[in-house]
Protein backbone atom coordinates (compact mmCIF):
# COMPACT_ATOMS: atom_id res chain seq x y z
CA UNK A 1 0.00 0.00 0.00
CA UNK A 2 1.03 3.12 -0.84
CA UNK A 3 0.55 6.98 0.71
CA UNK A 4 -2.90 7.61 0.35
CA UNK A 5 -3.52 11.07 -1.66
CA UNK A 6 -7.28 12.89 -2.08
CA UNK A 7 -8.62 14.75 -4.79
CA UNK A 8 -12.31 16.96 -4.91
CA UNK A 9 -14.06 17.37 -7.32
CA UNK A 10 -16.93 20.08 -7.49
CA UNK A 11 -20.10 20.58 -9.27
CA UNK A 12 -20.16 19.25 -12.75
CA UNK A 13 -16.87 18.26 -12.68
CA UNK A 14 -17.83 15.46 -9.90
CA UNK A 15 -20.05 13.86 -12.83
CA UNK A 16 -16.99 12.76 -14.46
CA UNK A 17 -15.33 10.83 -11.86
CA UNK A 18 -18.27 8.77 -11.31
CA UNK A 19 -16.08 5.84 -12.98
CA UNK A 20 -13.26 6.47 -10.99
CA UNK A 21 -14.74 5.22 -8.17
CA UNK A 22 -17.94 3.05 -8.77
CA UNK A 23 -15.76 -0.28 -8.16
CA UNK A 24 -15.18 1.13 -4.82
CA UNK A 25 -19.24 1.53 -4.13
CA UNK A 26 -19.71 -1.88 -5.68
CA UNK A 27 -17.22 -3.35 -3.66
CA UNK A 28 -18.20 -1.98 -0.24
CA UNK A 29 -22.08 -1.68 -0.75
CA UNK A 30 -21.84 -5.51 -1.73
CA UNK A 31 -20.89 -6.24 1.84
CA UNK A 32 -23.64 -7.18 4.43
CA UNK A 33 -25.73 -5.00 5.65
CA UNK A 34 -26.45 -3.84 1.64
CA UNK A 35 -25.57 -6.93 0.05
CA UNK A 36 -26.21 -4.52 -3.18
CA UNK A 37 -26.89 -6.23 -6.33
CA UNK A 38 -26.31 -5.05 -10.33
CA UNK A 39 -30.26 -3.21 -10.36
CA UNK A 40 -28.87 -1.45 -6.63
CA UNK A 41 -25.76 -0.25 -8.36
CA UNK A 42 -27.80 1.29 -11.80
CA UNK A 43 -29.65 2.76 -9.32
CA UNK A 44 -27.21 4.35 -7.45
CA UNK A 45 -25.43 5.53 -10.75
CA UNK A 46 -29.18 7.28 -11.81
CA UNK A 47 -29.28 9.03 -8.38
CA UNK A 48 -25.54 10.38 -8.85
CA UNK A 49 -26.75 11.53 -11.91
CA UNK A 50 -29.22 13.92 -9.75
CA UNK A 51 -26.66 14.27 -7.35
CA UNK A 52 -23.65 16.02 -9.10
CA UNK A 53 -26.24 18.82 -10.30
CA UNK A 54 -27.46 19.82 -6.66
CA UNK A 55 -25.89 22.62 -5.74
CA UNK A 56 -22.71 22.82 -3.73
CA UNK A 57 -21.92 18.90 -4.49
CA UNK A 58 -18.39 17.96 -3.51
CA UNK A 59 -17.06 14.46 -4.11
CA UNK A 60 -13.79 13.35 -2.38
CA UNK A 61 -11.73 10.59 -3.70
CA UNK A 62 -9.21 8.68 -1.59
CA UNK A 63 -6.63 6.80 -3.73
CA UNK A 64 -3.58 4.40 -2.97
CA UNK A 65 -1.81 4.71 -6.27
CA UNK A 66 -4.05 4.76 -8.70
CA UNK A 67 -6.86 3.02 -7.33
CA UNK A 68 -9.73 4.56 -5.67
CA UNK A 69 -10.08 3.29 -1.71
CA UNK A 70 -12.80 5.53 0.03
CA UNK A 71 -15.14 8.13 -1.74
CA UNK A 72 -17.52 10.55 0.40
CA UNK A 73 -19.95 13.28 -1.70
CA UNK A 74 -22.55 15.93 -0.58
CA UNK A 75 -24.54 18.80 -1.25
CA UNK A 76 -26.55 21.22 -0.03
CA UNK A 77 -30.15 20.60 0.60
CA UNK A 78 -32.54 22.67 -1.23
CA UNK A 79 -35.52 24.73 0.18
CA UNK A 80 -37.93 22.15 -1.36
CA UNK A 81 -35.69 19.03 -0.05
CA UNK A 82 -37.97 16.06 1.70
CA UNK A 83 -34.54 14.75 3.98
CA UNK A 84 -36.60 16.38 7.36
CA UNK A 85 -40.27 15.03 5.84
CA UNK A 86 -39.16 11.07 6.08
CA UNK A 87 -38.51 11.18 9.52
CA UNK A 88 -40.71 8.42 11.40
CA UNK A 89 -40.70 9.22 15.00
CA UNK A 90 -40.11 12.96 16.23
CA UNK A 91 -41.74 16.14 14.69
CA UNK A 92 -39.22 18.47 14.59
CA UNK A 93 -39.92 22.24 14.44
CA UNK A 94 -40.65 24.27 11.43
CA UNK A 95 -37.30 26.50 12.22
CA UNK A 96 -35.12 23.25 12.11
CA UNK A 97 -36.71 21.79 8.98
CA UNK A 98 -36.53 25.38 7.35
CA UNK A 99 -34.19 25.48 4.15
CA UNK A 100 -32.81 27.99 2.24
CA UNK A 101 -30.19 25.72 -0.19
CA UNK A 102 -26.63 26.71 1.84
CA UNK A 103 -28.16 26.16 5.42
CA UNK A 104 -27.44 22.60 5.43
CA UNK A 105 -24.75 20.19 3.73
CA UNK A 106 -25.91 16.74 3.53
CA UNK A 107 -23.67 13.75 3.42
CA UNK A 108 -24.91 11.26 0.90
CA UNK A 109 -22.23 8.45 0.54
CA UNK A 110 -18.91 7.76 2.67
CA UNK A 111 -17.09 4.54 2.22
CA UNK A 112 -13.38 3.01 2.33
CA UNK A 113 -13.19 -0.49 0.79
CA UNK A 114 -12.65 -3.08 3.55
CA UNK A 115 -8.73 -3.33 2.94
CA UNK A 116 -8.00 0.44 3.67
CA UNK A 117 -10.33 0.63 6.59
CA UNK A 118 -8.93 1.40 10.12
CA UNK A 119 -6.51 3.83 8.59
CA UNK A 120 -8.08 7.19 9.36
CA UNK A 121 -9.24 7.61 5.70
CA UNK A 122 -12.62 8.36 6.87
CA UNK A 123 -12.38 10.48 8.89
CA UNK A 124 -9.46 12.35 6.19
CA UNK A 125 -11.94 12.09 4.00
CA UNK A 126 -15.19 13.61 6.00
CA UNK A 127 -12.95 16.37 7.40
CA UNK A 128 -11.89 17.35 3.47
CA UNK A 129 -15.89 17.07 2.22
CA UNK A 130 -16.39 19.53 5.03
CA UNK A 131 -13.46 21.79 4.68
CA UNK A 132 -14.13 25.03 3.86
CA UNK A 133 -18.39 24.84 3.57
CA UNK A 134 -19.88 28.04 5.12
CA UNK A 135 -22.97 26.26 6.36
CA UNK A 136 -24.85 26.14 9.79
CA UNK A 137 -24.93 22.48 9.67
CA UNK A 138 -24.04 18.73 8.44
CA UNK A 139 -26.60 15.85 8.28
CA UNK A 140 -26.30 12.49 6.78
CA UNK A 141 -28.41 9.06 7.51
CA UNK A 142 -26.70 5.87 8.91
CA UNK A 143 -27.93 2.44 9.31
CA UNK A 144 -28.82 1.49 13.29
CA UNK A 145 -27.32 -0.73 15.56
CA UNK A 146 -25.72 -3.09 15.39
CA UNK A 147 -26.00 -3.20 10.59
CA UNK A 148 -23.14 0.17 11.08
CA UNK A 149 -21.83 0.08 14.56
CA UNK A 150 -19.02 1.23 13.68
CA UNK A 151 -19.82 3.83 11.29
CA UNK A 152 -22.09 5.12 13.83
CA UNK A 153 -19.34 5.26 16.25
CA UNK A 154 -17.25 7.22 13.70
CA UNK A 155 -19.94 9.78 13.12
CA UNK A 156 -20.83 10.17 17.04
CA UNK A 157 -16.94 10.77 17.84
CA UNK A 158 -17.03 13.49 14.92
CA UNK A 159 -19.64 15.47 16.87
CA UNK A 160 -23.14 14.17 15.38
CA UNK A 161 -25.95 13.29 17.20
CA UNK A 162 -28.76 11.60 16.48
CA UNK A 163 -32.32 13.32 15.26
CA UNK A 164 -34.70 10.67 14.42
CA UNK A 165 -35.30 7.68 12.52
CA UNK A 166 -35.46 7.92 8.47
CA UNK A 167 -37.45 5.88 6.23
CA UNK A 168 -36.24 8.08 3.23
CA UNK A 169 -38.15 6.48 0.43
CA UNK A 170 -40.81 4.07 0.43
CA UNK A 171 -39.72 0.32 0.76
CA UNK A 172 -36.33 1.82 2.63
CA UNK A 173 -34.99 0.42 5.29
CA UNK A 174 -34.61 2.58 8.19
CA UNK A 175 -32.21 5.09 8.76
CA UNK A 176 -30.25 6.84 12.27
CA UNK A 177 -30.75 10.48 10.87
CA UNK A 178 -27.64 12.65 12.46
CA UNK A 179 -26.67 16.03 12.56
CA UNK A 180 -23.80 17.94 13.53
CA UNK A 181 -24.02 21.79 14.12
CA UNK A 182 -21.17 23.97 12.56
CA UNK A 183 -21.97 26.98 14.66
Amino acid sequence: MHEIHYTRHDGQAAAGQLDAFLPAYEEVYAEPPYCEGPRDVAEFIDHYQVHVRRPGMRLILAWDAEEVVGFAYGHHLAPETRWWHSLQDVTLPDAFVREDGRRTFAVIELAVRKPWRRRGIAAALHTRLLDGLDVERVTLTVRPEPEAAAARAAYQAWGYRKVGTSRPWQDAPLYNCMIRELR
